[in-house]
C-alpha cells in the first residue's frame, strides 16, 4: 500500500578484534545457517537488514547492521566515519584472548568522545566458541562484567554457533531504539486526538 507507514531504520554498528566471531554472529542472527564447517572469510565491510522482534506483542523493527573489518595491531581505533552515523555499537569480544577485551574499552572511549551528548545505546558481546568455559575464560567474563557495570552497558554471553542465544541482545537493542510509544498524560490532549480520529472514521 501506497500509504503504509515505514518504521525508522535503526543503524547499528558491530565492533571489535579481527577474529573474534562478528561476522559469524551477524550472519547467524540473520539468515541461521552458521554451523563450524561454515566458511567465513576476513570482513573489509558489509551492511545486513534484519526484521527484529521488540518483543512488544509482536511488533518488528528493522535494523541496518553494519559489519566491519577486525581492529589489529597498529590499527586499534575505529575509523571516525564509523563513529558519527550509527544509532547503536555491539562490541565484540572473545573471551579466550584478554587482548580482544581490552581493545573493546579503547572503542567506546573512542565512542563517548564523538557521540555529541547524545544517548547511544552500546551492548558487549562475549562469544564464547567452547561448551565448558575454563578457568582463564572466567577471569576475563568476570572483568569484562565489572568494566560493563562501571560503563553501565549490558553484557551478554552468546555463541555464534547457537543461534537461540543472539535473540535477547538484539531485541534488547531495539527495544531500546524504538522505544514503545506511551500514551498523552495530558487528559485533554488525549480527548482532542479521540475526537479528532472519531471525525477522520
Amino acid at each position: 500500500m501506497l500509504n503504509a507507514k515505514i518504521g525508522k531504520v535503526g543503524k547499528v554498528l558491530v565492533c571489535g578484534m579481527k577474529g573474534v566471531g562478528k561476522t559469524a554472529l551477524i550472519e547467524q542472527l540473520v539468515y541461521g545457517h552458521v554451523n563450524p564447517e561454515t566458511e567465513l572469510h576476513p570482513t573489509i565491510e558489509d551492511i545486513y537488514v534484519a526484521s527484529v522482534d521488540t518483543g512488544r506483542g509482536g511488533a518488528r523493527e528493522t535494523l541496518r547492521i553494519y559489519d566491519t573489518a577486525g581492529l589489529q595491531g597498529e590499527q586499534q581505533q575505529l575509523p571516525r566515519h564509523y563513529l558519527q552515523f550509527p544509532d547503536a555499537f555491539v562490541l565484540v569480544y572473545d573471551p579466550m584472548d584478554p587482548r580482544s577485551l581490552d581493545m573493546l574499552a579503547d572503542i567506546k572511549t573512542d565512542i563517548d568522545k564523538h557521540k555529541e551528548k547524545k544517548e547511544i545505546p552500546v551492548v558487549v558481546l562475549a562469544n564464547v566458541r567452547a561448551r565448558a568455559a575454563p578457568n582463564p575464560v572466567e577471569k576475563i567474563m568476570d572483568r569484562a562484567n565489572i568494566w560493563c557495570q562501571r560503563e553501565r552497558i549490558k553484557h551478554y554471553t552468546v555463541n555464534a554457533m547457537e543461534r537461540p542465544s543472539l535473540y535477547e541482545p538484539f531485541t534488547s537493542l531495539c527495544a531500546r531504539l524504538h522505544p514503545a510509544q506511551t500514551k498523552s498524560t495530558f487528559p485533554q490532549l488525549r480527548q482532542v486526538m479521540q475526537n479528532r480520529q472519531k471525525s477522520e472514521a
